[in-house]
């Protein structure tokens, strides 16, 4: 094999792809992404980033199981896997150091730290001009006091390492934050946003560069809507106003694709509140009739193929194949 890039497969489209998942779940996206890919010709190896290392003998660099010293072609991130600060600022720097060598991930270091990181999604999305209810994130509970009496209004509590609806509390007065050492002495504040009428309701819509994959509508007897949560997902064709804002809060994170949680304010105004840059779709293809997982690996390869066509230099061994952009 080459030093640099796997070898091409005799068959199919010559490329071979690393398809990292979460060491301790299920495999249920996974296994949807790999036979989209298979199917389409693409040599998948199924891995994940706790497997691989740095390895200053190979001429690459780096290691992933499967590629015997040789770098993928493309990299698909379904998962970093949790793990202790030092596991998960290694296992980013592999994604970066991948992007650096020339490899196409799909999300990168870069949207997976921004999106990871609630605060630094916030501040991009307000950067960009992109509405979000108001939020304030802050160190210790002191000023995180101060803020909740000052405010007078409800507020959310979320975590800023917090997903699938995990850990969220209403705050309406101080007495409702958690304890320092709960919020590990990092306080994310937003606006509540009350719902229309007796039920909650917000939208996950998935969105890649290309499109907007799908969509729906989440419901709840409670704030709370996620589906791992108890909220009852139900299919959803966004408005024009919806798949605008949700490309939009995708580019502003820099990522390649995501899962764009929307609420609207009982006077009429579309908000985001979230970007999640491995946004599960389990709960929404429950209620789509499109495949999730064949059109996300669709607009992979297609972004694949398009950085391709642009490698400024000669293509090795697995880089043969034409361009298919």
């Amino acid at each position: 094999m080459s030093s640099t890039k796997a070898s091409a497969d005799s068959s199919g489209t010559g490329l071979r792809v690393a398809l990292f998942l979460e060491e301790e779940s299920g495999n249920w996206h996974v296994r949807r992404l790999a036979e989209a890919m298979r199917t389409r010709g693409v040599d998948v190896v199924v891995t994940s980033l706790p497997r691989c290392a740095f390895d200053t003998q190979l001429a690459s660099g780096i290691d992933i199981p499967g590629f015997d010293g040789a770098l993928p072609d493309a990299v698909f991130v379904r998962s970093i896997s949790a793990g202790t600060l030092e596991q998960v600022t290694f296992r980013l720097g592999i994604l970066h150091a991948l992007r650096e060598s020339g490899v196409r991930v799909w999300n990168d270091a870069r949207a997976i730290e921004r999106c990871v990181d609630k605060s630094a999604t916030t501040f991009l999305l307000h950067k960009a001009g992109i509405p979000t209810p108001r939020t304030r994130t802050m160190e210790t509970q002191p000023p995180a006091v101060a803020y909740v009496d000052e405010a007078q209004r409800p507020l959310i509590y979320k975590p800023l390492f917090g997903s699938q609806g995990k850990g969220l509390l209403r705050v309406d007065d101080a007495a409702g934050l958690p304890a320092a050492e709960a919020a590990d002495n990092i306080y994310y504040l937003q606006d509540f946003v009350p719902p229309s009428g007796a039920t909650f309701e917000d939208w996950r819509v998935i969105v890649t560069r290309r499109r907007v994959v799908a969509a729906m509508a989440r419901r709840a007897g409670t704030w709370i809507t996620n589906v791992h949560q108890g909220g009852a997902p139900s299919p959803h064709e966004p408005s024009e106003e919806m798949a605008q804002l949700a490309g939009s809060a995708l580019a502003a994170v820099g990522a390649d694709y995501g899962g764009i949680d929307l609420i609207r304010t009982p006077d009429g105004r579309l908000l985001v509140l979230e970007v999640n840059s491995n946004p599960s779709w389990r709960g929404l293809q429950s209620v789509s009739e499109v495949n999730i997982g064949e059109a996300i690996a669709e607009d992979f390869l297609h972004a694949v193929a398009e950085h391709r066509c642009h490698q400024p230099e000669p293509r090795l061994a697995a880089q043969t194949q034409p361009c298919l952009a």
